[in-house]
């Protein structure tokens, strides 16, 4: 074996044999990362197409809630924007927390270039905003929260609770969540 190959073993991968993980199977293969906090993700079969969203909020490695559902018809940008909505409102407005998404789009979104989107009308320089509704909704709920901090986490590297909020965005195309 390779190091590239060895490397890529040791982080992992949320799918076995072309299958999705459930819950379950994250619990048993992973436990990376950080243990406390609310991890959000969101998957789309085709782009457009069938998707689903996930959000699992953990404090010190217990699962303390979950959720995720689904859209017949969507982007995966709309599914990642819904998961951080669906966190965001899982938190009180002054309750400290750090929100995690593998989605870079939708950290640098809100932490980086709403507030100038804002500033202008939400209208930014090369063209309109995508899913303009969905990124409003995000920024409101995180400027009505300022102790909720957004974290970029990279996908599929075995951290623990992104996998599982993984699991939790792709449990549309399963059985079993």
């Amino acid at each position: 074996m390779n190091n590239r190959h060895n490397r890529s073993a040791k982080r992992g991968r949320s799918t076995k044999n072309g299958e999705t993980l459930t819950t379950a199977d994250v619990l048993e293969r992973f436990n990376a990362g950080p243990q406390s906090g609310i991890f959000t993700d969101g998957s789309c079969i085709g782009n457009p197409g069938p998707g689903g969203w996930g959000v699992v909020r953990v404090k010190d490695g217990i699962v303390l809630e979950e959720r995720h559902g689904f859209d017949p018809n969507t982007t995966n940008n709309r599914m990642e924007l819904q998961a951080m909505i669906v966190g965001l409102e899982l938190l009180n407005v002054d309750e400290p927390c750090d929100l995690y998404s593998d989605s870079k789009l939708v950290v640098d979104t809100l932490t980086k270039w709403a507030s100038g989107w804002d500033k202008r009308g939400w209208k930014r320089s090369s063209g309109p905003v995508k899913n303009l509704a969905l990124v409003q909704k995000a920024y409101a709920l995180a400027q009505e929260r300022p102790k909720g901090r957004i974290h970029w986490i990279r996908a599929h590297d075995g951290s623990l609770w992104n996998e599982y909020a993984d699991a939790l965005a792709t449990a549309y195309m399963r059985d079993k969540v």
